[in-house]
């Protein structure tokens, strides 16, 4: 690292954001020959990337045909499909276990490293980009782009004046601000004339109209089916893994829908079906349930249900079936019987909202893809601007495609800005 009051001669590119995608085009880029300088506000570079998949990183999705992956990301997804063919899935396996990190497929195709975690992927990102001859700066934030309308001509920061033939952005979105992500992008593209997209939070958890949801916390719903509700009408249906936050619900298959839901709240209320039970129908279910309570014929209700709920969800269950604690099971009424296993088969909980946006895991909106040439993730209107990364007007489900879609565009910027700068 260098002294943050060192002057700095004029580098081929400047990279603003250390996060995915601006270590990705930083790579990239070196490689081809430019000079390189990387600016990164926080302390550190890969803050976010170091919370991704649980701290596990989810680094891809097993799926190497560029169309199919695409439609992942909804109606403007064809506009990745060059930076998947320039580097798409089978590119970033090879990326990750050519340089000593194996990877394995998981349920759902989901890819993660073998052994370690998001450290070991941030720890190879930054050895790659040092090889290549990045010069990293940390804990310089910029406050502005300097230019004339049609290039920017100088990086602004606290320290220093930066300059460059090509910048790439890709500083993120709105979630986790304490990573870093806090919108700098968004105003700097503003400030030059690009369209934004209003930002909004995209895999994020739900808030309920419940006051237990904090008994909860450590509790995971594991292979479990949820259906969201709207207008009398299944919006979204997930089969997975799901838990309780402090407000509400989170978990990989609420992620998923949570963009939907967001988007039927401002027409109306949603509901949520919970199936913890979805292996077996309603009638299967129910002469389960008789044979519970027979076996536990002369057992109070509330230690009777040890065989089919988790213990920490056992209490609430006697709450919410209003069947008293102490109740026999031989005593229990058929409509009582019927009643808990709508509970287990047909859970119903109130949204009332979503998290706030810097709960979620991706921002949706950003730099309109209208103002960018997905080609090569130059600006349309300023010539030696590029971007990458999240902080342009796509978004993907869970999975490792959002990871993917930093891996490719940082791959796109990165060559492109470095061709544009040595050719300048």
């Amino acid at each position: 690292m260098n002294e943050m009051d060192e002057s700095v001669a004029k580098v081929d590119v400047i990279v603003i954001g250390g996060g995915p995608a601006g270590l990705f085009a930083a790579g990239v880029a070196a490689e081809q020959g430019a000079s390189v300088l990387l600016l990164e506000k926080m302390r550190h570079c890969g803050a976010k990337l170091l919370i991704t998949g649980k701290g596990r990183c989810n680094i891809t999705y097993d799926e190497e045909d560029p169309r199919r992956f695409c439609e992942h990301f909804g109606k403007q997804g064809k506009s990745l499909l060059t930076a998947l063919y320039s580097f798409g899935v089978a590119a970033t396996v090879d990326f990750f276990e050519q340089r000593g990190l194996p990877l394995q497929r998981e349920r759902g195709g989901r890819i993660f490293p073998a052994h370690g975690g998001a450290s070991d992927v941030l720890k190879l990102l930054l050895e790659h980009v040092r090889q290549a001859g990045v010069d990293i700066r940390t804990g310089c934030p910029v406050s502005r782009l300097q230019g004339d309308g049609q290039r920017i001509h100088a990086i602004e920061t606290p320290s220093a004046i930066f300059c460059a033939d090509t910048i790439v952005v890709a500083t993120g979105g709105l979630s986790y601000p304490q990573t870093g992500c806090s919108g700098d992008g968004y105003r700097w593209a503003t400030a030059n004339r690009h369209r934004l997209v209003p930002p909004l939070p995209a895999l994020v958890p739900l808030q309920l109209d419940a006051d237990w949801t904090q008994e909860l916390l450590n509790l995971n719903l594991k292979n479990v089916r949820i259906t969201a509700w709207h207008d009398n009408q299944p919006l979204a249906e997930r089969f997975g893994e799901a838990f309780f936050t402090r407000n509400g619900i989170g978990g990989p298959i609420i992620l998923d829908m949570s963009a939907q839901v967001r988007d039927a709240l401002k027409q109306g209320p949603v509901e949520l079906q919970l199936d913890l039970k979805p292996a077996v129908s309603v009638e299967l279910f129910d002469q389960r349930l008789q044979r519970e309570l027979a076996a536990h014929s002369n057992r109070n209700f509330s230690n009777a249900l040890s065989g089919l709920l988790p213990q920490l969800l056992i209490p609430l269950f006697v709450r919410l079936s209003q069947i008293p604690a102490a109740k026999k099971c031989h005593s229990i009424t058929r409509d009582e019987r019927l009643c808990l296993g709508d509970l287990f088969k047909n859970w119903r909980l109130q949204v009332t909202g979503l998290d706030t946006p810097e709960r979620a895991i991706v921002t949706s909106g950003g730099v309109s893809l209208a103002d960018i040439d997905m080609r090569t993730m130059r600006s349309k209107i300023i010539d030696n601007l590029y971007f990458a990364g999240e902080m342009i007007d796509l978004d993907g489900p869970t999975g490792g495609f959002n990871l993917q879609l930093c891996w490719s565009t940082g791959y796109l910027a990165g060559i492109n800005a470095a061709t544009a700068a040595i050719n300048f």
